[in-house]
């Protein structure tokens, strides 16, 4: 499957097949292309929190609105961020880059994201994202179906996943064989309402 069939195909879908289960090299697979999403200063700052427990997956289910995907999907993720991933040996980030890259580069990560909370959140959540798209469109192009999910009691869930004090969760993300069909795309906004050339009005 061509990137553009997943990105046009690729749609959030309710209900898979809770008797299906993944391979141990498929999931690698996934979480091997999820590792190689982007991050700003290459901080790496997601993580994630591979749910294999049933129990405990029956118990997130209860805290995100009994939604059937927390346990009916063949993998699931609960997708997080270390907030302070920048400032953990920053050096391993640029180990193989020339020395006068890392010269730049270090400094450069300490001063971006030091005593700037809200900065180090908002980079957590745009590193998220776009893991999360990564994941999503890998699983459509290997023959699996995906939900995001947000539909959940975040304190809960961090406390269900014993969650450290430093880290924020962003999202679910749920793989799985579909068994229904999504619904149509239930109305798509017109190009030019969304794209805004140079400059808005």
């Amino acid at each position: 499957m061509t990137t553009v069939d997943a990105i046009r195909s690729r749609r959030a879908v309710k209900h898979f097949d809770a008797s299906h289960s993944m391979t141990e090299e498929e999931i690698n697979e996934f979480l091997s292309l999820a590792v190689l999403a982007p991050t700003a200063f290459n901080i790496q700052n997601w993580r994630y929190v591979v749910v294999t427990d049933k129990e405990l997956r029956a118990q997130i289910r209860q805290v995100a609105w009994g939604q059937a995907q927390v346990t009916d999907a063949s993998l699931f993720i609960v997708l997080c961020a270390d907030l302070k991933s920048w400032e953990r040996q920053p050096g391993r980030y640029w180990v193989n880059a020339p020395k006068e890259v890392q010269e730049f580069m270090l400094p450069a990560i300490d001063n971006y994201y030091r005593g700037k909370d809200q900065v180090q959140r908002d980079e957590a959540m745009r590193s998220c994202g776009i893991a999360a798209q990564t994941l999503m469109l890998a699983a459509k192009s290997m023959g699996y179906d995906s939900c995001p999910m947000d539909g959940f009691d975040f304190e809960k869930v961090a406390e269900l996943i014993h969650l450290p004090d430093d880290h924020v969760i962003a999202m679910f993300v749920a793989i799985g064989k579909g068994t229904k069909e999504a619904w149509p795309r239930p109305g798509q906004l017109a190009l030019d309402e969304v794209v805004i050339k140079n400059r808005f009005a």
